[in-house]
């Protein structure tokens, strides 16, 4: 592999959720040889398919895929086994002659690979840990999560309200350090160990909408609910971290009984639209991206200019093909 700086190529793709990532990531990768690691948190789980839009298996033949059915939804994945897993596998892939290609919507995760984000092992406050999950747990995620944005409004703004473990983290780093976890990330030194190529997807907030509506109506029609049954059958409690992403925590409260299904789906889709406007501003704080608005649905047009981005920034890279 061909490197600049002697530092290794790394490209990635970001955007938020149901704007088009997967199918322009396919034909990148095929284009560039590629091989494509999954930038997404949820993804990892087995069995935890159509609540987190893996790519399907089909998609999955057309170019090795990483990070990808990894863990069982009951282990506590974190950003810093992502961090350890992906720096690995970048050095495997190109050592193998391929482009790493990251691609998904899981902002800091990505951001600690692309900066070399330092993760503390130890600091830890077991008995504050319990304390919030009793108020979680007595209070509800949302009476959680204010407790953050008091304290640490902008990581409250980047973390969901329902992701309980993340908000727990962010508070106790406050605790223990007395410095917002916001302020931690904006000390990181962020520049990267890779020569970097960055392209972030954006589109009209309305029409973006549209499309998470869809893709949610879609992943009914394939069977989340029976998906989110069969993970409760096999006991996996709705207190997991797996089980807190969006699309389980909600269609589990129809599931068990809580409400009904369309008040489950409108939830998940207000759940999701909210998820999506912080993806979008979590990316805008990075820097490096070269953003491409793909509100005009010409795939052909879009995935052209992309292209263009790549071979700017990797010269070197083989022709692609047409």
């Amino acid at each position: 592999m061909t490197e600049t700086d002697n530092k290794p190529r790394l490209l990635v793709l970001v955007g938020p959720t149901a704007v088009g990532k997967t199918e322009l990531s396919l034909k990148l990768a095929v284009d560039f040889d590629c091989e494509i690691i999954s930038g997404d948190s949820m993804q990892v789980y087995r069995g935890m398919d159509i609540g987190t839009a893996k790519a399907t298996l089909e998609e999955r033949a057309i170019v090795p895929h990483h990070m990808i059915d990894i863990h069982d939804p009951d282990h506590p994945f974190s950003v810093a086994e992502f961090q350890e897993r992906t720096r690995a596998l970048v050095e495997e892939i190109g050592g193998r002659g391929k482009l790493p290609f990251i691609v998904g919507g899981t902002g800091l995760y990505i951001e600690s690979v692309c900066y070399g984000y330092e993760f503390s092992e130890g600091g830890s406050d077991e008995p504050y840990r319990r304390e919030l999950n009793d108020y979680a747990d007595k209070r509800g995620e949302e009476a959680l999560h204010d407790l953050l944005k008091e304290a640490d409004p902008e990581s409250a703004g980047r973390i969901h309200p329902n992701d309980r473990r993340r908000t727990i983290r962010a508070l106790e780093v406050l605790r223990l350090t007395g410095i917002p976890l916001s302020e931690h990330l904006a000390r990181q030194k962020k520049e990267s160990p890779y020569e970097l190529c960055i392209v972030g997807l954006t589109m009209d907030r309305e029409i973006l909408y549209k499309r998470i509506e869809q893709r949610i109506d879609l992943m009914i029609e394939q069977g989340l609910v029976r998906e989110v049954e069969s993970l409760l059958a096999r006991g996996y409690t709705t207190d997991l971290v797996s089980m807190q992403g969006l699309g389980y925590k909600e269609i589990a409260g129809y599931v068990t009984g809580e409400t009904d299904l369309a008040f489950a789906v409108d939830l998940l889709k207000r759940n999701t639209r909210r998820f999506a406007k912080r993806q979008l501003s979590w990316f805008r704080h990075m820097k490096d991206i070269r953003w491409v608005d793909v509100t005009e649905a010409n795939f052909y047009e879009n995935l052209q200019t992309i292209r263009d981005i790549i071979a700017g920034k990797f010269p070197s890279d083989p022709e692609y093909t047409w």
